[in-house]
């Protein structure tokens, strides 16, 4: 049976200690129900070089769901409002109809 889609690979969140607008995007995150990877680019420089990689940023928080860039916390809370984000995070995790059936059927 395939599993929906619920890694925390899905979600990447690059952060840093202290760092208000990476707290704030945490807690949006979790009031969404949505779990995620964090990576701390201050306890391991090699991925702070990743995150400028993937996003062309210097700054935490840089947020990813899945392979879309979503930026920083202003841009997250953005979609938010806008209702986007629980789009995207409903087609995340979604399941197929055959899933749904098998779910069912246990």
């Amino acid at each position: 049976m395939n599993e929906p889609r619920k890694s925390t690979e899905d979600i990447v969140i690059y952060t840093s200690s202290n760092c208000g607008y990476c707290v704030a995007a945490k807690s949006l995150l979790r009031t969404k129900g949505a779990d995620f990877t964090e990576i701390n680019i201050l306890l391991d420089p090699e991925r702070r070089q990743e995150m400028i990689g993937r996003s062309a940023k210097r700054t935490v928080p840089q947020v990813f769901i899945g392979e879309r860039h979503i930026g920083g916390f202003e841009d997250l809370r953005e979609l938010d409002r806008s209702g986007e984000l629980d789009n995207l995070l409903t087609s995340l995790y979604r399941t197929s109809p055959s899933d749904e059936k098998q779910l069912n059927d246990d």
